[in-house]
Formats: structure tokens, sequence, C-alpha cells
């Protein structure tokens, strides 16, 4: 019988499985020439694919343009380039499809089977030449470097974000691996920034979609830095079947491990983002507990986590739990408020600061030190129920009005 006993975090990033390859450098659209600005991830073989994009009405070129390769479900390679964003420009849907035509060209593989993406300033015009001189060097420095294409599609993110696990599927092993940028400009309605995904384990495209779309509703669907929904989101997934495990293509046992794997990595990634938003200082996560349907929960824990109330809070380390209820009570979520429990967790310790809707007496010098952690976790039991859920967001800092106020200088 299968169990996900075997499986475990890995190195590698998005490289982790078996016949991907990957690079990221500088090919001049950004000014700085010591942020690379590139990348690209191939499948030494073609991929079964599955796609995620951002609601946002105003969408970048790219995911038009991606949407219709991925038509067929397949894909072997993911080209993105940082630095701009190819949003609202006129000439937009000609430079992506040229960004796809051009690394084709340098793989041996048929444009239509590229993922484009980009990110960076919108309504700027993107200069394909850049691209196009780089393009060698960035097909030719194909190896084991995840850690570089990361880098690559970084923009005011200030760690590259990668993560990987392997899982056994009927005794043979199977890796899966990622990379993520996102920083600013999160609060998405389907992903978050942009997401490449990589595994070796053999699964059909329509359960690789299934797989994607399912889990992004409880994990990059609950993340929010700062209420903004981007226009160029987009999670994609390649699988290659290197691993040689039974095919997936039914929602099966099998199945079910793959979606294990899927969430492990995508709840690290989704940490890693909201940990690293612009000029946060603390990764916030809020846990609503014993609701009575998950849409409750949902709702009340993403109220918490986008309430710049709250999030100023605890940038100040102030157990000033009433904001925390006052998130809820907008929400939209049906709850009794006469019921709610606030507790505060960190590394430092736990407090409970609200019982039954009401203040309890606890001691302000241990909620200081439980609040100044990196880490803090919102613990809330609406006690109405057996549902819960996660979010993730971050704390409101002076930076993160100094970043944007000069984000395109």
């Amino acid at each position: 019988m299968n169990d996900n006993k075997n499986m475990k975090t890995i190195s590698g990033g998005v490289c982790a499985a078996k016949g991907f390859k990957a690079n990221g450098i500088h090919c001049g659209i950004r000014k700085n020439k010591t942020k690379r600005d590139l990348s690209l991830i191939f499948s030494e073989v073609p991929a079964q694919a599955a796609a995620v994009y951002t609601t946002n009405l105003v969408k970048g070129a790219p995911l038009k343009v991606t949407k219709a390769h991925l038509a067929d479900g397949k894909a072997q390679a993911i080209i993105c380039n940082s630095g701009n964003a190819n949003t609202c420009n006129a000439n937009g849907i000609e430079i992506a499809e040229q960004m796809c035509e051009l690394c084709a060209n340098k793989l041996g593989i048929s444009g239509d089977d590229v993922i484009v993406a980009s990110t960076g300033v919108i309504g700027q015009p993107l200069d394909i030449e850049p691209i196009s001189r780089g393009m060698a060097e960035l097909a030719e420095g194909l190896g084991d470097n995840s850690d570089l294409a990361a880098e690559g599609i970084m923009t005011t993110d200030t760690v590259k974000k990668e993560v990987a696990v392997s899982f056994e599927i009927d005794g043979k092993e199977c890796r899966l691996g990622g990379i993520a940028k996102g920083s600013g400009m999160i609060h998405p309605n389907m992903a978050t920034m942009l997401v490449f995904i990589a595994t070796d384990c053999a699964i059909s495209s329509e359960m690789l979609h299934k797989a994607l779309a399912s889990d992004v509703q409880n994990t990059f669907n609950m993340v929010s830095v700062d209420g903004d929904t981007s226009t160029n989101d987009m999670v994609a997934i390649l699988a290659n079947s290197a691993a040689q495990n039974t095919p997936i293509i039914s929602e099966d046992e099998n199945f079910e491990i793959f979606m294990k794997a899927l969430n492990t990595v995508t709840v690290q990634l989704c940490k890693s983002i909201a940990g690293d938003g612009e000029g946060a200082t603390k990764l916030i996560e809020c846990t609503v507990m014993c609701a009575a349907d998950e849409k409750t929960a949902k709702l009340a824990s993403k109220a918490v986590i986008c309430s710049s109330l709250t999030k100023a809070a605890m940038f100040g380390a102030d157990a000033n739990w009433g904001r925390v209820l006052c998130a809820i009570g907008y929400s939209g979520a049906d709850v009794d408020t006469d019921k709610i429990d606030v507790s505060f967790v960190s590394s430092a310790g736990e407090i409970m600061v609200c019982k039954n809707g009401a203040g309890v007496d606890f001691s302000e010098e241990k909620v200081k030190k439980i609040l100044s952690e990196k880490e803090i976790n919102i613990l809330i039991s609406l006690n109405s129920g057996l549902f819960s859920a996660t979010a993730w967001g971050c704390d409101l800092t002076y930076d993160y009005v100094k970043i944007n106020g000069d984000y395109r200088t």
C-alpha cells in the first residue's frame, strides 16, 4: 500500500527531478549588471504541462501566449525575464512569441512547446534585442542551476525561493521541485507572482491540471503581501515521466501521494513569498480552526493577514488583538463573535489574548517577546465546527512605502 512515509525534502530546486536543467543570466534588460534577468528551465524530453493564471482582467502578454501554447497539455521549456512585465504593450504578444521562438531555436524544439513569462514594470516596452543576444549563453549554460534560474526571476525579492521533495509511487522514486518569485503586488486569486515546478513523475496533463488547480486554492490563493493582484501571476508545472512510475491517469491512491508532494512544495514556497514581502521583517501565519465550513475559515484567515492595521501591529510587536477581531468581523464570514478565541504563537511561546470574543489578562512582557520573533502564528478558534484554513502574510513596514514609492527608478 502506498503512503507518504518516504517523502523527504531534498536539494536541487527545479532541477531536482530527473531530466531537468536550468540557467539564469544577465542579458541587459535590467540596468544593474549584477542582477540576472533571464531564466530558462528545460526538460530533456517533451513533458505534460499545466498552468493557472491571474484573474486580473489586465493580463500580461506572456500569459496569453502561454495559455495558447498549453492548449495541447504539453511543453518542454520555460523562458522568463525579469525587469519588465511585457504588459499593456501594443506589441506584447509579438515580443512574447519571439521569446519563445528564440528559445526554441536554441533548444531544437517547437516554439509552441515553450512557456513564456515576464515580471517587472508594467506598461514599459520590452526590447527583444537583449534577449536575442543572451539566448545562446542562456541555453549553452543549462545545467544543475536551479539557483541561477531562481535569481533570474527576482525583482524586489531579497532571497531566492526554491524547494524540492522526493516521494515514492509503486516503488519508484519521484522528485518534484520548484522556484518562485514574489515580494510585492501579491494578493493572488489563483496563484502567486511566478512559480515554476518540475517533476519526473508520470502523470497525464489532465490530472496535472486537476492537481495544480486544486492545490492553489489552499496555498497561493491564501497568500497576501499588499492586497494587489498582479497582472502577470502564473504557476506552471512540467512532468516528464522520467521516474518511470505507473502513469497517474485518475484520482487514485497515487494521485493523492502526488498531491501531497505538490502541496509540500507549494506551502514552503508560500511561506518564502510571504516572509519576503516587500519591506517585511516577519512572516505572519494565520490559522483559523473550528469553523462551521471551509469558506468561513478561509474568509476569516485571509482577512486577518490582509488587514493593514493587524500587519502594522505585528511590525510593532503590539498585541492589539482587537484588530484581529475587527478583520474577522468585516471578512464576510458568518461567525458568532462571542465564541472567538485568539492566541499569538511563535518560537518564544504561546499566549491567549482573547476568549469568547473578550479580552483576557496576559503578560505584556511575554507577548512582546512572542511577537518579536521572525515568524508569528495568529491562532484563531471560531468554536463552531470542524473546518480549518491557513493563510500567509507579512508585517507592514516603513520600507514597503519606500520600495514602492520609487519602484520605476
